[in-house]
């Protein structure tokens, strides 16, 4: 069986000390074998908050990392270097790739950078980038659980969240639904939740799966939704996935719901 850590939003330089060593403490318990960062890693993409982030990360040393820039990982007020390096910091700490992939025999993960320089905070996937990621999902391997990660989310469940929704969102679903995602994951919003991409675009051509995941360190928390992260268990040929969501309560991580996800095994590729 496969074990996915997706933690997201972060916010290095708001982070809570007992949060992050409770969570160190989860992810010893849990083993991942992938750690999934989807993006906000740090609050002002400043050089100690990347370097806080690196350190961290290192801790955990999970042993693969997928991460995603988010919004914040770009620098707000330092206008030359939004114009002319937006992704410095983050090239310096997590590497030149900033859309990576990630596959195993039970895994593929795949990454989309859906922040804009030009953008305050909205996010944006290109027609390039939905065929790019269409293409990559249509050679999955026979019994793949298939991963998207953005930041920006695809399916937003509360009104006010509906100017958070990723541009392009509808074209993306429907694209990589054919090709055979079976999950999206994403942050930004702060707000964890599992629902079907089905419930915002109809008639798509087979489930796929919004899982949400709030902030996992920050003191930033949204409302009724505490720190949180999810852990996402799977074994090769099994028609469902499940997704854990724990929270910070009283000192430590808890489990605090399972949702076990039907998977669409039956419009499995032909080729192995």
């Amino acid at each position: 069986m496969s074990v996915v850590l997706q933690l997201s939003d972060p916010h290095f330089g708001t982070e809570q000390a007992p949060v992050a060593e409770a969570l160190l403490a989860l992810a010893r318990q849990a083993r991942p074998d992938l750690l999934v960062l989807s993006g906000d890693v740090t609050q002002r993409a400043r050089r100690r908050q990347f370097d806080a982030a690196r350190a961290y990360l290192d801790r955990l040393a999970p042993p693969a990392l997928l991460a995603l820039p988010g919004n914040h990982d770009i620098p707000l007020f330092n206008l030359p270097a939004r114009l002319l390096q937006p992704y410095g910091g983050w090239r310096r700490c997590f590497g030149d790739e900033l859309e990576p992939v990630f596959e195993s025999t039970e895994l593929l993960a795949i990454g989309v950078n859906t922040t804009r320089p030009g953008r305050h905070k909205d996010g944006e996937v290109s027609a390039a980038q939905v065929e790019r990621v269409a293409a990559r999902l249509a050679r999955a391997r026979r019994g793949q659980l298939r991963l998207v990660v953005t930041h920006q989310p695809l399916h937003v469940i509360e009104p006010s969240d509906e100017a958070n929704l990723l541009h392009g969102a509808e074209a993306a679903a429907r694209a990589w639904a054919a090709a055979g995602a079976d999950l999206v994951l994403g942050g930004h919003i702060h707000l964890p939740y599992v629902r079907p991409l089905g419930e915002r675009y109809a008639a798509l051509p087979r489930p796929v799966w919004a899982v949400q995941a709030g902030t996992a360190l920050s003191w930033r928390l949204r409302r009724g939704a505490p720190n949180s992260v999810n852990l996402l268990r799977y074994a090769r040929g099994e028609e469902v996935c499940r997704v854990e969501r724990w929270d910070y309560l009283a000192g430590r991580f808890v489990c605090v719901r399972e949702d076990v996800l039907a998977l669409a095994r039956e419009a499995e590729p032909a080729f192995a």
